[in-house]
C-alpha cells in the first residue's frame, strides 16, 4: 500500500475536502499522514490522525472589511501565502523525512507543499479547494501575474534552493479540482486538471444543535459567512437577521463572533452549526460564496443567495448565478430589504431549486472523494505524472 502526505494550510475550508479524500484512501488500506497546523488538524482529521506539525505565522494578519480587488490580492500574497509558506517549510521537510510518502497532496494555499515535493523529486498533486484559480483570474492583469511569479521565484529559491520550475498551485502531476463543469462553466482548463466534484463525507462534529427548533412545514434558511470573515460580519448578519423579522419563514444564523444582539423569535443564532446535516433540512442558503459552502448547499440541491466579499468569492458567486442556482447580491449594499427579496426569489421561483439540483447531480456523477482517491492511487502506482 502507498503512503500519502497531505499538506494543508490552517483553514477549515481547505482541510475539510482533503479529509474526505484521506478517509477514502485509508479505507482502501493506504497510509495517510498530514502536515499542517496540529490543533486544527486534530479537530478536523480526528484525534487518531498521524500529524506532523508545521509552524504558522505567530499572528494572523488583520484585514479590514473594505480591502478588496488588487489591494486584497496583494494582502493575500504578501501577508498570508508567502509568510505561511516560509513558516511551514521546515515542518514539511521534517514530515517527508519521517513519513517517506510516495505522493504529496498539497493544497493550493500551502505553497511549501508543492515546492518542497518538487525540489525533493517526489510526485505531488495539487488540491484545489476553490475553482477561482482554475480559470486564471490574472489573465487580464499581466503585471499582477508577473509580480506573483516573482514572489514564487523568490519562495522557490528560499525553499528548494531554486530547484524546480512548476507553479506550486498547478502540479504537472495532477490537480484535484473539487467542482464540475455544471458549476465551473466552459472555461478552458489545463489537461492535468481532474474535475472530481466536491469531497462530501461525514465529518467529526462536537456541535450541539437544537433540532427540535426546526419545523418541517416552515421554510428555513441558513445564513453563514464561513469561518474567515469575522471582520466583515456584523453589518451583514444584522441585516440578514432583520430580513426575517415578521416573515413566514425561519433562519438559522451562524454568528461565530457573537456580533448579533436581540433577534426575532423565528431567527436562531448559533456560534457554529453541524453544516452538512443541517443543509439537508434547509430550503435556501445565504452566504458569502465561499466555495465549500456553495458546493455543500448545491450537493443538497439547495438554492443560494450569494454576497461575495473578496478573494475567490466574486468568481464563485458568478458561477452560481450563471448556473441559475442562486441570486447574487452586492455585499456592501445588502440591506435587510435586498436580502429578504433575494430569499423570497429563490424560495418561490422553482427554477433556482431545479438548477441547484442539476448541479448536485453533476457533483455525484463526478465521484467526489472516491474519484480523487483513484487518481492518487494511479499516480502512486506509476510514480510518474498522470494525464
Amino acid at each position: 500500500m502507498a503512503r500519502f502526505l497531505f499538506v494543508v494550510p490552517p483553514l477549515v475550508g481547505h482541510v475539510n475536502p482533503a479529509t474526505g479524500v484521506a478517509a477514502e484512501l485509508a479505507a482502501r488500506g493506504h497510509h495517510v499522514a498530514w502536515a499542517g497546523h496540529e490543533p486544527l488538524l486534530h479537530r478536523l482529521a480526528g484525534p487518531d490522525a498521524e500529524i506532523f506539525g508545521c509552524a504558522v505565522p505567530e499572528t494572523a494578519p488583520a484585514r479590514g472589511a473594505d480591502l478588496k480587488g488588487p489591494a486584497a490580492l496583494r494582502f493575500l500574497w504578501e501577508e498570508f501565502l508567502i509568510p505561511l509558506a516560509d513558516a511551514m517549510t521546515p515542518g514539511v521537510h521534517a514530515a517527508i523525512d519521517a513519513f517517506a510518502p510516495h505522493v504529496v497532496v498539497a493544497d493550493q494555499q500551502a505553497l511549501s507543499g508543492g515546492l518542497v515535493a518538487e525540489a525533493r523529486g517526489l510526485p505531488w498533486v495539487t488540491s484545489a479547494t476553490t475553482s477561482a484559480e482554475l480559470i486564471d483570474p490574472l489573465a487580464g492583469m499581466p503585471k499582477v501575474a508577473a509580480w506573483v511569479d516573482e514572489l514564487l521565484t523568490g519562495l522557490r529559491i528560499r525553499i528548494g534552493d531554486g530547484r524546480g520550475t512548476a507553479d506550486p498551485r498547478f502540479s504537472p502531476h495532477g490537480v484535484l479540482a473539487f467542482t464540475t463543469r455544471r458549476l465551473l462553466g466552459a472555461a478552458e482548463l489545463p489537461p492535468e486538471v481532474w474535475l472530481v466534484g466536491p469531497s462530501i463525507t461525514a465529518r467529526l462534529s462536537t456541535t450541539d444543535f437544537p433540532w427540535s427548533w426546526l419545523e418541517p412545514e416552515s421554510p428555513t434558511v441558513l445564513v453563514t459567512l464561513g469561518t474567515a470573515n469575522a471582520d466583515a460580519a456584523a453589518g451583514f448578519l444584522t441585516a440578514a437577521a432583520a430580513a426575517f423579522e415578521g416573515a413566514d419563514r425561519r433562519a438559522v444564523v451562524v454568528d461565530p463572533g457573537g456580533v448579533l444582539g436581540e433577534v426575532a423569535e423565528n431567527v436562531l443564532v448559533c456560534r457554529e452549526v453541524p453544516q452538512l446535516p443541517l443543509l439537508a433540512r434547509m430550503d435556501a442558503v445565504v452566504c458569502h460564496a465561499g466555495h465549500n459552502t456553495v458546493c455543500e448547499a448545491l450537493w443538497h440541491g439547495v438554492p443560494l443567495v450569494v454576497a461575495p466579499i473578496r478573494d475567490d468569492q466574486p468568481i464563485v458567486a458568478g458561477q452560481v448565478a450563471d448556473a441559475g442556482a442562486g441570486v447574487r447580491l452586492r455585499f456592501g449594499r445588502a440591506d435587510s430589504a435586498r436580502i429578504g427579496a433575494a430569499v423570497e426569489t429563490v424560495l418561490t421561483e422553482p427554477g433556482y431549486r431545479r438548477a441547484a439540483a442539476a448541479v448536485g447531480r453533476s457533483f455525484r456523477a463526478a465521484g467526489g472523494a472516491p474519484a480523487a482517491a483513484g487518481h492518487l492511487e494511479q499516480l502512486a502506482r506509476l510514480g510518474a505524472p498522470v494525464r
